[in-house]
C-alpha cells in the first residue's frame, strides 16, 4: 500500500537518520582515566616479562591448577594447558565455540562455563578430556565460579540463581536465590562471596547451611572479585575502583581509586592486588597500604592471575600471554 506523501516524507527522514546512526556504529566507551597521582603511571614497555607466549589468535580467560596455567583460546576454540616449569603448552582441549566467563580448578578438574551450549564443562586434568557437560549455563559471559571443599558454585541465570553442584554426581543439589544481576563468586574465609552488580551488593553465603548471612553494600557496580591478603576485593565496573571488605566486620574498609571502569579482571597474590584492563593492562595495589603503587599504560591487558611466583597477564587483542616476575617490577 502506498503511503500518503506526508507519511512517506516522514519515513524518509527516519531512514536517513537510521542510516547515519548505522554508519557511526556502536557507541564507544570513553577512554579509561587511570590514576592521577604523579609517578604511578608508566609505559607498558617498562615491563620486561620473564617469558612471552605468542599465540596465533586470542588468548582470553586464565585459570591456575596445582601444576599448570590454563587459558581459553580463539579462534581454534580450545583450552590450552601450560607447564610453568618448562614454559611450554602441553595440552590443547577442544571446547567448541562461545566459551565464556571465568573458569576454576577443583576436584582434579577444570570447570569451564560455556555460553554456546549453556553448559558447564568438566575437564579431567589427568586426561585433558571433557568428561561431563552439566546442563547449567553461566548468568552472563562476564562472570565466574568457585569451589569449596565439596562443591562447585556458579550463578546460572540473570534472575540470580546461585547453583551448588555436587562434583560426585555432576548435578545441581541446591539453588540459592539472590538478587537479579549477580555474576561472580569467590570462596574464602569459610564463605562463598557473590557480587551483585546491579544491586550494588556483596553477599556472604554460608556453605554449611546455604544461607545468605550478610548483604554488604558496595557502590559502583561490583563485578569481579578475589579473596586473599586478609580481605575480599571487588572490582567495581562503573568507576574502576576497588573495594576492600573486611571478612571480620563485613564492611567496606577501603575504596581504592584505580581509574579502570569496565576492567577485565582482578587477582590477589605476592602481597598485592592486580587488575587487568585494556588501555591500562596492569595495575598493582599494595594490600597493606590500600594504595595503587604502579600502573602501566599501553596496548594489551585482559585477564590476570597470580601463581608459581609470577603474574600471568593475557592480552587477547595482541595474541599474548605474559609471565611477569613481580619482584622485578
Amino acid at each position: 500500500m502506498r503511503l500518503p506523501l506526508r507519511w512517506s516524507f516522514a519515513a524518509a527522514i527516519c531512514l536517513v537518520a537510521f542510516a547515519g546512526l548505522a554508519q557511526q556504529g556502536p557507541a564507544k566507551r570513553p577512554p579509561r582515566p587511570g590514576v592521577k597521582e604523579p609517578g604511578i603511571v608508566r609505559p607498558l614497555t617498562t615491563i620486561t616479562p620473564n617469558h612471552v607466549f605468542k599465540m596465533e589468535g586470542a588468548p582470553d580467560w586464565v585459570a591456575t591448577s596445582s601444576d599448570s596455567i590454563w587459558f581459553s583460546h580463539r579462534p581454534d576454540n580450545t583450552l590450552k594447558r601450560l607447564n610453568p616449569k618448562t614454559n611450554e603448552i602441553v595440552a590443547s582441549v577442544p571446547i567448541g565455540e562461545k566459551q565464556c566467563s571465568g573458569m576454576v580448578f577443583g576436584f582434579d578438574a577444570m570447570w569451564l562455563p560455556h555460553c554456546g551450549e549453556k553448559a558447564l564443562y568438566r575437564i579431567d586434568v589427568k586426561t585433558n578430556q571433557v568428561v561431563a557437560k552439566i546442563p547449567v549455563g553461566p548468568a552472563a559471559s562476564e562472570g565466574g565460579l568457585t569451589t569449596t571443599e565439596d562443591s562447585v558454585w556458579m550463578l546460572t541465570d540473570q534472575k540470580g540463581t546461585l547453583s551448588r553442584i555436587d562434583p560426585e554426581t555432576n548435578k545441581v543439589v541446591v539453588e540459592i536465590y539472590t538478587p537479579a544481576g549477580c555474576y561472580d563468586t569467590a570462596a574464602g574465609f569459610g564463605s562463598v562471596w557473590v557480587t551483585c552488580t546491579e544491586a550494588n551488593m556483596l553477599l556472604r553465603v554460608n556453605p554449611s547451611n546455604n544461607l545468605i548471612e550478610n548483604r554488604i553494600p558496595v557502590p559502583n557496580g561490583p563485578r569481579f572479585l578475589a579473596t586473599g591478603e586478609g580481605a575480599v576485593w571487588t572490582l567495581n565496573e562503573e568507576d574502576g575502583s576497588v573495594s576492600r571488605i573486611d571478612p571480620k566486620t563485613n564492611k567496606v574498609e577501603a575504596t581504592i581509586v584505580a581509574g579502570v571502569p569496565h576492567a577485565g579482571d582482578i587477582a590477589v597474590g605476592e602481597g598485592a592486588v592486580w587488575i587487568g584492563s585494556f588501555e591500562f593492562p596492569l595495575t598493582r595495589i599494595d594490600s597493606m597500604t590500600n594504595k595503587v603503587t604502579q600502573q602501566w599504560s599501553g596496548p594489551g591487558g585482559d585477564a590476570v592471575r597470580v601463581a608459581f611466583g609470577s603474574v600471568w597477564l593475557s592480552s587477547s587483542r595482541q595474541g599474548l600471554i605474559w609471565r611477569i616476575d613481580p619482584k622485578l617490577l
